[in-house]
C-alpha cells in the first residue's frame, strides 16, 4: 500500500472502536457504580497490566491526581516488571501468575480496595493471577478486555468486554485494542470522579496549578463561574490556593 492507503486504512479500522465501547456501556455502568460505592467508603482503585495495557492503567492513573485534585494513593496504576518497563519490555515479566499480588501487597490492599485487570488478549498470567487472588481475598474486581469469554472475563465481577476484532498489523494489540481500552479508562475514571464530587459542572475545580496554562485556566473558570474580572478571580485564586476554595469562599462572603 502507498502511504496514503495504509493511514486511510487505519483510520477505517480505528472507526469501529468507539462502536465497539458504547456496545459495553452497560457493562462499564455496573464496574464504575461499584467502585463509586468502595471509593466512597474509602476504598482505593487499582490497574493492573502488562505491556501496552499495563502502560495505559499507569497513564490513566497518574492523570488523576493533577486533574481531580485527588491524593496520590487513591488511583494506582501497576504494570508488569514494574516502573522500568514503562519504557523499555521487561522480558517473561508478564508470565508470572503471582507477581501481581505481590505487587498490590506492597500498598497494603484491604477489601474496601477495586482492582482491574488490563488485558487485551485476556489470558496475561500477571493479570489473570492478579484479579484471581484479589477475588480470593474478598475484593470487588474488574476488567477491560478485547476478546470474549476470555480467561480474565471468568475471573472477575464486573468483566468489561470490548470486542475490536482483528488488528491491522495481526497481534499488534496496541492498535485498536489499545484506543479501546485507552477510552474505557477515560470513562471509567472521569465518571468516578464526578461521582465523588471531584468537577464542578463540567470543570476541573480541584485540578492541581502545577503550571502557568493550569493557572490560566482556573482563573479563567472562576471569573466564568462568578461573573468577575479576570484580575479580581487571579487574586481570589492566589489567595485561596484552588478553584474550589476560591468560589466557595467569595460566594460566603461577596
Amino acid at each position: 500500500m502507498s502511504v496514503g492507503e495504509l493511514l486511510r486504512n487505519i483510520n477505517k479500522e480505528d472507526i469501529t472502536v468507539p462502536i465497539a465501547v458504547e456496545k459495553a456501556i452497560p457493562q462499564i455502568e455496573k464496574l464504575v457504580s461499584a467502585i463509586v460505592e468502595k471509593m466512597k467508603a474509602g476504598g482505593r482503585l487499582f490497574y493492573i497490566g502488562a505491556g501496552t495495557s499495563g502502560r495505559l492503567g499507569v497513564l490513566d492513573a497518574s492523570e488523576c491526581p493533577p486533574s481531580f485534585g485527588v491524593p496520590e494513593d487513591w488511583v494506582t496504576g501497576l504494570i508488569a516488571g514494574g516502573d522500568i518497563a514503562l519504557r523499555k519490555a521487561v522480558e517473561f515479566a508478564e508470565d508470572d501468575e503471582q507477581q501481581a499480588w505481590i505487587d498490590l501487597q506492597t500498598y497494603n490492599v484491604t477489601s474496601e480496595d477495586v482492582v482491574i485487570g488490563i488485558a487485551a488478549s485476556g489470558t496475561t498470567p500477571y493479570v489473570v493471577g492478579g484479579v484471581k487472588t484479589a477475588r480470593d481475598n474478598n475484593m470487588i474486581t474488574g476488567c477491560i478486555t478485547c476478546n470474549p469469554d476470555s480467561p480474565l472475563a471468568k475471573q472477575v465481577h464486573f468483566p468489561v468486554e470490548v470486542i475490536t476484532g482483528p488488528e491491522f498489523v495481526t497481534g499488534s494489540t496496541r492498535m485498536k485494542a489499545g484506543t479501546a481500552q485507552k477510552l474505557v479508562l477515560n470513562m471509567i475514571s472521569t465518571s468516578v470522579m464526578i461521582q465523588l464530587g471531584r468537577v464542578k459542572g463540567n470543570k476541573m475545580v480541584d485540578m492541581q496549578l502545577s503550571n502557568e496554562k493550569l493557572i490560566e485556566r482556573g482563573i479563567k473558570m472562576i471569573a466564568d463561574e462568578l461573573k468577575i474580572e479576570t484580575e479580581k478571580a487571579a487574586r481570589l485564586l492566589k489567595e485561596q490556593g484552588s478553584v474550589r476554595k476560591a468560589i466557595d469562599w467569595y460566594r460566603k462572603h461577596a
